[in-house]
């Protein structure tokens, strides 16, 4: 086979681990997959597909995660500094058997990212940042449980929100949901980034380029990448199994960014424009897709 892990006899076990025979199974799958990389079309390699045994894992780690996530929404406001919202997501995601995939993540000190304003990502939780009324604020956070891996963030909006503020941070959400609509398995990559680069274009925003969305299951970060800037028709083609993540991060000003801080983390816009973000985890299905976490 093309991605080098072999190829079961017809009446073999299949490689899915499903216990039925290869022919009865995946064959007719793996076919499909050679066929299209013969072609020359980019296809992602089998072991980077999740089993329904897998998608089931990935979805107890992701109630944990969007648990995390509607408890942050009830508590959050005016006052709360976000080393507070760091120790509420350190505490419930132990308490319920897992563990924050941020904490020590290639040296993240944090159990969530908590990017304020004019912070497109990797904002690291502070007792010095009180969130106050006007503020917008996006909290990233990931879970592990028995090894698998769940991510997914959300904005919030914090007292009275400036019109244009509220805006921005509906229309990224728009944009997210552009991208999900463009998916068609058997499809390609790039048309999600394209769909969600296109509906920020008409709203007068910019969409970062340096960070997107990524693999995720097995591993924190995973292939593909998941560019919001893509052109349609281009990309790994979306194969059933296939997880990864969708998270626009849209800008009010210019696209470009500033990745100067001196903690090494925090990334902010250029021109100190306000950003927003959204991010769901997803798995491509025969039908389409299913959202994990949210």
């Amino acid at each position: 086979m093309y991605d080098g892990l072999g190829r079961p006899g017809r009446n073999d076990e299949c490689w899915c681990g499903s216990g039925k025979k290869y022919k009865k199974c995946h064959l007719t799958f793996d076919d499909k997959l050679q066929a299209l990389y013969d072609e020359g079309y980019e296809v992602p390699p089998r072991d980077l597909l999740k089993t329904p045994e897998d998608i089931e894992g990935i979805k107890r780690s992701a109630k944990i995660n969007i648990g995390v996530l509607d408890m942050v929404s009830e508590r959050i406001g005016e006052g709360v500094n976000t080393l507070e919202i760091d120790q509420w997501i350190y505490d419930y995601t132990v308490e319920h058997g897992a563990i924050p995939a941020d904490l020590d993540y290639e040296g993240f000190p944090n159990s969530v990212c908590t990017s304020i304003n004019e912070v497109v990502c990797h904002g690291i939780p502070s007792k010095s940042d009180v969130l106050t009324s006007g503020d917008i604020v996006n909290v990233d956070c990931s879970t592990i449980l028995d090894g698998y891996f769940s991510d997914s963030s959300r904005m919030f909006c914090i007292g009275e929100v400036s019109p244009e503020r509220k805006r921005l941070v509906e229309e990224t959400k728009a944009a997210l949901e552009a991208g999900l609509a463009a998916i068609k398995p058997w499809g390609f990559l790039g048309d999600i980034g394209a769909a969600v680069k296109a509906h920020a274009a008409s709203c007068g925003f910019s969409v970062v380029r340096e960070f997107g969305g990524h693999g995720i299951g097995f591993e924190f970060h995973e292939d593909p990448f998941v560019s919001h800037v893509s052109q349609a028709g281009t990309g790994m083609i979306l194969v059933p199994g296939l997880v990864f993540t969708i998270e626009p991060m849209i800008n009010a000003g210019g696209q470009a960014i500033d990745m100067s801080d001196p903690n090494g983390w925090t990334v902010r816009t250029k021109d100190r424009s306000d950003s927003a973000q959204w991010e769901v985890q997803l798995v491509i299905t025969e039908e389409g897709y299913e959202l994990l976490s949210w």
